[in-house]
């Protein structure tokens, strides 16, 4: 192995401190017909010959590319400028391990740096820490994070419009401790009555893609001394009012869709952003700036220990290193737009999936859900949504997610995402085919 550069004097040695006379004496205890057994293999393919079966075996999936795209439900196709692949796939990002050692760790802890101040501007939080695994997760430890209160609240209000999958991770986190799940529907405001809450979650936008009424919400349960979590769209977040705007604790949200590809569901980026007064109390970490003797900008892990991340007993939770490319990815993908361009996407999925629903609208037999929605809507057909999102397949057409996957009563609805790549001619293509099919 090229990378273990151990001498046969280091081995020498490593076998006497052992009382070992060699290896092969080392392993005396494995059968000696055992040791170097002969793989069954057929010869071996030229690197062309490899190549090409890669491909043929690739080209067996569907790629977001090649169809035209309305899945969404927490994985989004949006436009990646090439610059993001090109500078996240430098060298210095691919090798960087965990930056402990801030001496030797500034570009890593600088990129963190950067994508946290991006994020609180963005969600209107204070802190942002780095290393959750992806939006499902990022919301557990939000909650947990409202659990961990002195007067020993247990209750956990969720909206019924929160992502089902969502849900499921949220009742894995919570099955080792005392909390009581509850749903409500209808504005936030009103849900935080009855016995105290611990924190109530409000989903901007939900499943559906509905946007709730944020307007009391963080009042009515900070009256009652509980969190207020909001789990967000970013992308949305470039258009409409931030969470911390309306006095959210806690901001959690998926960072796929800022630079980051589907890659068939993961890696993925979990975003979470709190208030100053909880920045001591969330997992993940924090990078500072800093100055050093000589005036000299600096940047490190802060306002927290490292034992928070390497020794079980004293965790918060559990981070992961390899989300930093997808931060980094993120952080990329911010600062190539701006402000401006953020928002120029977002009101591009605004009056795209707006001119898409106004299409359906107008078909007998066709209807709408109700409210005002961000880049997703439902829309009922005449006859089975499966059934029809199997026949657009074969045309080259995802055309959303059948309902049934998650709620088999709702066999006609159909879950449509529209972004700022999907363009006219696609829209146009995906109502006429469904159209086709029932009028």
């Amino acid at each position: 192995m090229p990378y273990i550069p151990v001498t046969e004097a280091q081995r020498k040695e490593m076998l006497e401190r052992i009382g070992v006379p060699s290896l092969e004496a080392l392993f005396s205890e494995i059968p000696e017909d055992l040791r170097f057994p002969s793989l069954d293999l057929e010869g071996g393919l030229s690197e062309l010959e490899v190549m090409a079966e890669l491909s043929a075996l690739a080209h067996t999936n569907a790629a977001a590319d090649d169809y035209r795209w309305f899945l969404g439900a927490g994985a989004y196709d949006h436009f990646i400028p090439a610059a993001v692949g090109a500078l996240a796939s430098r060298g210095e990002f691919l090798t960087a391990y965990t930056p402990y050692q801030s001496e030797v760790s500034q570009g890593t802890l600088q990129a963190i740096f950067e994508y946290q101040s991006m994020i609180a501007a963005l969600t209107g939080m204070e802190v942002v820490n780095a290393g959750h695994y992806d939006g499902a997760t990022a919301l557990a430890e939000g909650v947990l994070l409202a659990l961990r209160n002195p007067e020993g609240r247990r209750r956990v209000l969720l909206p019924t419009g929160l992502h089902p999958e969502y849900r499921g991770v949220l009742d894995t986190y919570l099955s080792p401790f005392d909390a009581r799940i509850e749903t409500y529907s209808g504005d936030p405001a009103n849900a935080a009555q009855g016995e105290d809450p611990a924190c109530l979650v409000a989903a901007y936008p939900d499943f559906f893609g509905r946007i709730p009424s944020l307007e009391g919400a963080a009042g009515a349960v900070h009256d009652r001394g509980g969190l207020f979590i909001v789990h967000a769209d970013p992308i949305m977040l470039g258009l409409l009012k931030s969470p911390g705007a309306y006095g959210a604790d806690i901001v959690t949200a998926e960072g796929q869709s800022l630079g980051n590809d589907l890659n068939y569901g993961g890696p993925f980026l979990g975003i979470m952003a709190v208030s100053a007064a909880l920045m001591r109390r969330i997992p993940g970490r924090i990078v500072g700036e800093a100055r050093d003797s000589q005036g000299r900008r600096g940047f490190v892990l802060t306002l927290a220990a490292r034992e928070q991340h390497i020794r079980r007993e004293k965790a918060l939770s559990n981070i992961c290193s390899n989300q930093g490319l997808c931060a980094l990815r993120a952080c990329i993908y911010l600062a190539l737009l701006g402000k401006q361009g953020l928002r120029g996407v977002a009101e591009l999925c605004w009056h795209k999936s707006h001119y898409a629903a106004g299409l359906f609208a107008a078909l007998p037999g066709f209807s709408l859900g109700p409210g005002p929605f961000f880049k997703e809507f439902l829309v009922t057909l005449p006859g089975n949504a499966e059934t029809a999102a199997e026949k657009l397949r074969e045309k080259k057409i995802v055309a959303g997610l059948p309902l049934s996957r998650y709620f088999p009563e709702r066999e006609k609805d159909l879950l449509v995402c529209v972004t700022e790549k999907n363009s006219r001619e696609d829209i146009e293509t995906l109502v006429h085919a469904l159209k086709e099919l029932y009028l």
